[in-house]
């Protein structure tokens, strides 16, 4: 796997991703279409997974996430893998590609939102974003729930971790009527507060939230 990654590899990739704060140490510069066509031959393998994320490479642990068997995760795996993250996108692409699958997704959300650690926290927003596209199989009420985190740490000002929360607030708006409802108020709930952090999550997330697009497919859902 590591030679099937270094030949799809491009080098000249790294300086631009040093520049979007992707840590390039461990890096080889595979374009994330390459990973997922990469994954896509290998199918899943939660043993390889393990593998590719001892190597430290970058783009390994990122396709380790691809191949995994989210079933097979256990709450030890996701806690060694989260504190091990090192740049917002092997966080995204972790959360995305599989803890937001996995049987403790909302618990993990719930606990990594309270946590210090910038990508720790990240990860616990991005669980919620994630989980608000992907599980169609989980009630609306699960998400009700992480309303009241994602105004508790709308003041953190770092800003891996003011996106991540934003985006989470976007995701579960965006999900149902009712999900739309609260968190518009949620919005605004978090605009009252004494943070520039606060106040950019709250902007924009209603700018997109009462948007007429958002609004209008949000009636045709509940029409269908």
């Amino acid at each position: 796997m590591l030679r099937k990654l270094d030949a799809v590899a491009d080098r000249s990739r790294l300086a631009g991703m040093a520049r979007y704060g992707i840590q390039t140490d461990r890096a080889l510069g595979v374009a994330v279409p390459d990973l997922r066509r990469l994954a896509r031959s290998i199918g899943t393998d939660h043993a390889l997974a393990a593998d590719l994320w001892a190597t430290e490479i970058h783009e390994a642990r990122m396709l380790a996430a691809m191949v995994d068997d989210p079933a097979l995760v256990t709450g030890t795996q996701m806690e060694v893998w989260v504190r091990e993250f090192d740049s917002w996108d092997l966080c995204d692409q972790v959360c995305s590609n599989l803890f937001d699958r996995t049987s403790l997704a909302f618990v993990k959300a719930a606990e990594w939102t309270r946590r210090e650690e910038e990508f720790v926290k990240r990860a616990g927003f991005t669980l919620m974003a994630t989980a608000a596209v992907h599980r169609k199989d989980v009630d609306d009420v699960e998400f009700l729930a992480f309303l009241p985190l994602i105004r508790a740490e709308a003041t953190d000002e770092r800003n891996y971790v003011k996106k991540a929360v934003n985006w989470a607030l976007r995701q579960i708006g965006k999900r149902s009527p009712k999900l739309n409802r609260r968190s518009i108020e949620t919005a605004k709930e978090i605009a009252g507060l004494d943070s520039r952090a606060a106040r950019w999550i709250a902007s924009d997330a209603l700018r997109e939230l009462t948007s007429a697009p958002v609004q209008e497919r949000l009636r045709s859902k509940a029409e269908a």
